[in-house]
């Protein structure tokens, strides 16, 4: 027991770098893209501002003289169109929301993480912004001497004009956002004359902040570490997803060569096709490696594709060092697109689609809610009649007028009070208080089982019957 443990020294040991990779990874810390050129970039660019277009313009469609998608939280009404969904319709918005799912889940297994390089609304807006700071600050060669060298005029105004601008798209951006959940119209008129109330404000600013922060300075931040997808799209991958990949046997060993060298003579030395020019690394919004590999920060945008065929060319090499493809593509075998991980998806996919086709299809646009009259359980009217109170909600969940008749049914010889027809607006809730009386000698019970009937006089497949209870002693 007197012999002592031996201890070991694992204190780590500084290995001193050279000045450029010092400088290189500390470059790492602030990532500047590189602008590239080709096809991949050309439909990014395109397909983005096709969705941009559509996010900006969508809020200043007029439908039958409303806002065609209005999503008023305040009077609990979704606006879609033709169709308007209240608190009742919460299937429905599930249904959407379970679609949406399951259609990512569905693209993820089939071409990656295309959603986040191509649709995500974080991607679209770093790239314009990314796109500014260039016009404004230059090349990337030209944003990184800018930011080492100390402030002048010339830097105070270049940076000055840039933050000017991203706050402009902010501004512009939760404008537009917010406009979806309050009538846009009267929106730009009250928030630049300061008429607006209070929260509209509050959510204007805070979704500005927030537009200006991630597109602006949190950037790949936001892809990296706070978005959940990142971290739970590799359990949808498998060997047929097709993905970003770097072609490790035509491109290794890598290094830099003449374009008078011809690629027969490198290859007889063991040299590949990659020439180590770190393009794909500039390029990349996530500052990634693609060469070391599939990594969970790669977003599949392609840029490095575009950039490393850009190289080829150059070089007289075939293209596709990167690429889209699949491990099985890659390993030399076949991919297989249907197989039962994609096919079960769709199955899912379209059985939920289904639903929300049924749940559209046989959804009544009309909703009736029967409050009985809590002060009393009943009472008797100088006739010798017992009488019961109830207060009827009727909700016109169209979004036109609609005209109604009044019934009760289960009561023989009861005696109605109130308004048997009314008119209710689309998109209203017409309250109509009533009463339902009848000799007490008729009753058979104490409690009696009652429905009362909400016909519609304009189509008579629309109707409600809505159970309450007729009560005495």
């Amino acid at each position: 027991m007197s012999e002592r443990i031996p201890v070991k020294d694992v204190t780590p040991v500084k290995i001193h770098q050279p000045a450029e990779q010092e400088s290189a990874d500390a470059s790492r810390k602030r990532i500047y893209v590189r602008a590239v050129q080709g096809p991949l970039e050309t439909f990014r660019r395109y397909f983005g501002f096709f969705f941009l277009a559509l996010f900006v313009a969508l809020p200043w469609i007029r439908y039958d003289g409303h806002q065609a998608i209005l999503l008023d939280i305040g009077e609990q009404r979704f606006t879609i169109f033709a169709l308007t969904l209240w608190p009742q319709d919460l299937t429905i918005l599930a249904w959407i929301f379970i679609i949406g799912a399951f259609a990512l889940f569905f693209v993820t297994t089939f071409a990656g993480r295309v959603w986040c390089g191509f649709l995500c609304p974080q991607t679209t807006w770093t790239y314009m912004y990314v796109w500014f700071e260039e016009k404004i600050e230059g090349s990337r060669h030209q944003r990184m001497k800018l930011d080492a060298r100390p402030l002048d005029f010339d830097k105070f105004w270049r940076k000055s004009l840039k933050h000017l601008c991203w706050l402009i798209i902010a501004l512009l951006t939760a404008l537009t956002f917010v406009g979806y959940f309050t009538p846009i119209d009267s929106l730009f008129i009250d928030f630049f004359t300061l008429q607006n109330s209070f929260w509209v404000g509050l959510w204007v600013w805070f979704f500005a902040f927030c537009t200006y922060g991630n597109a602006g300075w949190m950037r790949e931040i936001m892809c990296t570490h706070i978005c959940p997808y990142a971290r739970f799209q590799s359990v949808m991958f498998d060997k047929d997803t097709f993905t970003v990949t770097y072609d490790e046997g035509r491109g290794e060993k890598r290094g830099p060569r003449g374009r008078k060298v011809s690629r027969e003579a490198l290859a007889a030395e063991g040299v590949g096709d990659c020439i180590d020019c770190n393009l794909c690394v500039q390029v990349c919004p996530t500052g990634i490696d693609i060469r070391n590999g599939l990594q969970y920060e790669c977003i599949n945008c392609g840029a490095c594709v575009d950039a490393c065929n850009g190289v080829m060319d150059k070089m007289g090499y075939p293209k596709g060092l990167i690429s889209y493809t699949t491990e099985h593509k890659m390993k030399g075998g076949h991919t297989h697109i249907v197989r039962p991980k994609l096919v079960g998806y769709a199955v899912v996919l379209m059985v939920m689609i289904a639903f929300l086709a049924l749940d559209l299809f046989t959804r009544v646009p009309l909703d009736v809610d029967i409050i009985r009259d809590r002060n009393q359980l009943y009472r008797e009217t100088n006739d010798g009649l017992v009488e019961n109170v109830y207060t009827l909600k009727i909700l016109n969940k169209s979004q036109q007028d609609a005209r109604y008749i009044l019934s009760v049914e289960g009561l023989e010889g009861h005696r109605l009070t109130g308004n048997r027809e009314f008119l209710v607006h689309g998109g209203e809730v017409y309250v109509e208080p009533i009463s339902v009386a009848i000799d007490p000698y008729k009753l058979e019970s104490s409690i009696v089982e009652i429905h009362i009937k909400v016909q519609s006089l304009d189509d008579e497949e629309v109707s409600v019957v809505a159970p309450t209870k007729f009560l005495y002693r």
